[in-house]
């Protein structure tokens, strides 16, 4: 999000937006019912729930402080069926949920809104009391309801284990993973369909008729998930940098990612530095920072892969952190590190420290990249051991996001077909190509397919979505805006942020909030806003495509990244690449 933008939602009054606002009409009654997880829980529905205080692993000290001033913040762990086609086999997984009490009694109040932060596999048990202080607002008439979802956090967790064959090949690799995967009687359970009857039953728990919900990323693909299965239960839903939800599957999604990564890459974060060649000292010319940057062998090699991996990409998501990005940049075109990884990574991290202009938040950003830069060298030595020893290997790993995003509708399964789709980043997005891989979808099969929204009953809903989000592309969210029933874009020119809302800013915020007040939408069907200047910048500066009729126009390969390919393609010949996989980076960054 972008944390550097602090205060209060803009004030929402009725002359403001009078002129851009239209209650459309409520859907007409539902052809057919919704599921009812009351009557399929059975006696889970009578279950007693205990609230007590909640506790956040992984979330810093000072934050849980925070959160624990949220009137009526609590915590409880509700049991659901493990198979909600089949809730009577017996078989529960407990769900972890928090709750707030921050609403007014009283005509003004709209109930619950469930909030999910992405992933898939994110913990969202934070989220009701962040969104309580992140909105108040809204929190003065709405209780925020934060969940770990299935396979997630405090909920009942999904592992895998599979023995390591002894073998190179990576088809024969990914195959033991996904085939070892699947012998876990939990793991066909852990899908965004069966999360969504959790969240209904959340709500049947909660005594409320109807739930509204904030959904970032891949939360927005719950959400629609969810508005498709429970139309007449949807009140209120923000699809907040929205996945590809015209699509049966995820697929697309993650098809566009490693083009828009290129793409902001080139057409923000490099014009950026040469807006601020002060702080920076790499010119001004945006496409000779690109050649110099590649001339030291960019994402080639693997110290340009460590710093892409933690100081870059994260910044791609939190545009705040920018100026962590550019040092990042920086240091590595600079003179040469020496020594083992590890010392380089120490020499590296100095000089960006050095940078001019840095705030303290900026410094902490730094210093936990270096720990995880730090940590994936270390991994990467282990693996060269590995390699070394004949012995069979039983790995276990974390599974929840690779289920999910596989098993959520099928993905393409012939392998000459992400041969090829390898073969083409390396020409059209080669920034982020050697951190690719065959995903694990390839070989994963499933019958599973997001169900189609009915045009009668599907509820009324936002979407918002910056020009240049690196995560979910543009193309995504204008995708999903376009085949959603009675769905509305708000669109961010010349933004880069993964995860917009509150944005702080009224053409941002202002339709949102008074959405989730009263139920009206923007009367067109794309809303057009600008961007707020980046860190250490007054103005906004126009990059990317152009804002017309609310729509932003760009092209994925723009000219500027044309040009960026050229330079990496003339400079290609005789290097190598090294495998993320092998290098401890992560393969989905």
């Amino acid at each position: 999000m972008r944390k550097y933008f602090r205060g209060g939602i803009a004030a929402v009054t009725g002359a403001l937006i009078a002129t851009s606002i239209v209650l459309t009409p409520t859907a007409s009654a539902a052809a057919k019912q919704d599921p009812d997880t009351q009557a399929l829980a059975g006696a889970l529905a009578t279950q007693e729930v205990t609230w007590e205080e909640c506790t956040f692993p992984g979330v810093a000290e000072e934050t849980v402080k925070k959160f624990k001033t949220v009137k009526g913040l609590a915590c409880a762990t509700i049991q659901v069926p493990r198979d909600w086609h089949n809730p009577a086999d017996g078989n529960t997984i407990g769900i972890r949920v928090s709750k707030t009490e921050t609403a007014y009694k009283g005509t003004s109040r709209q109930g619950i809104a469930l909030v999910n932060p992405g992933g898939p596999g994110g913990s969202g048990l934070p989220w009701g009391a962040a969104m309580a202080l992140r909105t108040p607002v809204l929190a003065g008439q709405y209780d925020f309801i934060g969940f770990d979802p299935r396979g997630v956090g405090l909920s009942s967790p999904l592992t895998c284990s599979y023995t390591v064959p002894n073998s190179t090949d990576i088809n024969v690799l990914n195959k033991a993973k996904v085939d070892g995967c699947l012998e876990n009687p939990l793991t066909k359970f852990i899908t965004t369909e069966q999360t969504a009857y959790d969240m209904d039953f959340i709500r049947v728990v909660l005594g409320e008729k109807k739930m509204s919900y904030i959904g970032y990323s891949y939360g927005t693909w719950l959400g629609t998930w969810y508005a498709a299965t429970f139309p007449s239960k949807a009140h209120r839903f923000l699809l907040d940098s929205a996945v590809d939800a015209s699509q049966t599957t995820l697929e697309n999604t993650w098809d566009l990612q490693p083009r828009t990564r290129d793409r902001q890459f080139q057409e923000a974060l490099l014009p950026y530095m040469a807006r601020n060649d002060a702080e920076y000292g790499q010119g001004t010319d945006p496409m000779e920072i690109r050649r110099n940057w590649e001339k030291v062998g960019g994402t080639r090699e693997f110290v340009g892969q460590l710093f892409v991996a933690w100081f870059v990409i994260p910044a791609m998501y939190d545009t705040s952190q920018y100026p962590t990005a550019a040092a990042a940049v920086s240091a590595v075109i600079g003179t040469p590190a020496t020594g083992t990884d590890a010392e380089k990574v120490e020499q590296l991290v100095s000089k960006m420290l050095a940078t001019k202009g840095l705030t303290d938040e900026n410094k902490a950003f730094i210093a936990k990249a270096k720990a995880n830069a730090l940590a994936a060298i270390a991994k990467k030595e282990r693996v060269a051991v590995k390699t070394t020893t004949a012995a069979a290997e039983v790995e276990t790993w974390d599974a929840t996001f690779e289920a999910i995003r596989c098993q959520d509708g099928q993905w393409n399964q012939n392998l000459h077909y992400w041969n090829y789709w390898l073969a083409d980043l390396t020409v059209n997005a080669p920034f982020i190509a050697p951190f690719m891989s065959t995903p694990l979808c390839a070989y994963w099969p499933t019958k599973n397919a997001m169900p189609k929204p009915d045009k009668k009953t599907f509820p009324r809903l936002l979407v918002a979505q910056s020009e240049l989000d690196a995560a979910t592309a543009y193309e995504g969210g204008l995708a999903t805006a376009k085949a959603l029933p009675n769905a509305k874009l708000i669109s961010v020119d010349n933004e880069g942020s993964h995860g917009l809302f509150p944005y702080n800013t009224d053409c941002v915020d202002d339709p949102i909030v008074f959405f989730f007040q009263t139920g009206a939408t923007p009367r067109k069907q794309f809303t057009g806003c600008q961007a707020l200047p980046l860190p250490g910048e007054d103005k906004t500066f126009d990059v990317g495509g152009k804002l017309t009729n609310g729509k932003v126009k760009i092209k994925m390969i723009t000219p500027a990244v044309k040009e960026a390919n050229k330079i990496v393609k003339d400079l290609l010949s005789g290097s190598s690449t090294a495998s993320a996989d092998e290098s401890g980076m992560p393969a989905n960054l």
